[in-house]
């Protein structure tokens, strides 16, 4: 079983959760930038969470269906459509072997997630099977998606076996609300003080939560980069470089902040205003260059109860979809 790749979209690359345990060699962690839009496009075909899927940015890519496949789409709505006919998104769907599958423009969100029951079966590369681009390793071939690629699949679940698909493709009637996992215009990020935050002045601390930040075009998985109100220190003197991490908030030498993402470097030396939480890194995946967000100071504790929330929601969901699943027959 395989895909083939017709076109390749903008930025179609392998990803999964992460290249966890090497940051001490200096290899970046990596992974998908929306995890949570990951976890669950996995579930809904019945993967393990972390299974790599293919993370998709802005315009989506073309696909053949070289066999009957059970796959699903979420994060960012890029308007998909399996032989011409308009796919759903945030639920299971059963497409027969041949059918192509495109992204016909972005409606909302900034990444799709496309998760294949069975997985994709990419080699993984320290333990992971995510692309990491600059230094050309895990995925397919270390890099983006291009015309002519063939990803293989590994062989999908025996359940499959059951359900028929009238047309190209079938569905259940079921989903996942997608109000829980993508952002409204102009998301409230929240976060907790950095190591440095003290350092920088009264004023600079009211203008980062009351004003307004726009991403740059210069953003990408290594980072955005934000425009608005200047921030300043209240010293200038030079900091050691120290370990960073998915979200934390540097402020370079001309006072607009940028945040560190998935590809992020493993230690930086701009002092850090803040550090987003766990539970919003997901919300910023999805923000596109030229919208804007605030911020919303938070404690830890209120961070970690956050985080927790949101993991118990992320087992409920897998429980009932693996049992929706299972109930599953003919749509």
């Amino acid at each position: 079983m395989s895909h083939r790749i017709i076109k390749p979209g903008l930025m179609t690359s392998i990803q999964d959760l992460g290249r966890k345990g090497f940051q001490q060699h200096g290899v970046i962690v990596g992974g998908a930038m929306d995890g949570y839009s990951l976890r669950m496009a996995n579930m809904l075909v019945g993967n393990d969470e972390g299974e790599a899927a293919l993370e998709i940015t802005l315009m989506g890519p073309t696909i053949k269906m070289e066999k009957d496949c059970l796959i699903s789409i979420t994060g960012a709505n890029l308007s998909p459509a399996i032989d011409n006919q308009a796919a759903p998104m945030w639920k299971p769907i059963h497409v027969k072997a041949g059918s192509i599958l495109r992204f016909e423009g972005c409606i909302s969100g900034c990444r799709a997630y496309l998760s294949v029951a069975g997985g994709y079966a990419i080699p993984e590369v320290l333990d992971s099977k995510s692309t990491y681009l600059r230094a050309g390793i895990g995925g397919y071939m270390g890099r983006a998606l291009k015309a002519g690629d063939i990803l293989a699949c590994n062989e999908p679940p025996s359940m499959m076996d059951r359900w028929e698909v009238k047309g190209s493709f079938s569905y259940p009637k079921w989903f996942v609300n997608e109000r829980e996992f993508m952002p409204v215009r102009n998301p409230l990020i929240r976060f907790i003080d950095g190591s440095q935050y003290e350092h920088f002045t009264n004023y600079s601390k009211l203008r980062f939560v009351e004003g307004s930040f726009k991403v740059s075009n210069q953003s990408d998985r290594m980072g955005y980069r934000l425009s608005g109100p200047a921030l300043e220190c209240q010293s200038h003197e030079e900091l050691l470089s120290e370990a960073v991490t998915n979200g934390s908030i540097q402020v370079p030498p001309d006072g607009n902040p940028i945040i560190l993402l998935a590809d992020r470097q493993t230690t930086g030396g701009y002092p850090k205003m803040a550090q987003v939480i766990s539970a919003d890194l997901p919300i910023i995946a999805q923000v596109k260059p030229g919208e804007s967000i605030q911020f919303s100071r938070v404690t830890l504790r209120e961070a970690e109860c956050l985080y927790l929330h949101k993991e118990r929601q992320m087992k409920e969901w897998k429980a009932s979809i693996s049992l929706a699943l299972h109930d599953w027959h003919i749509y």
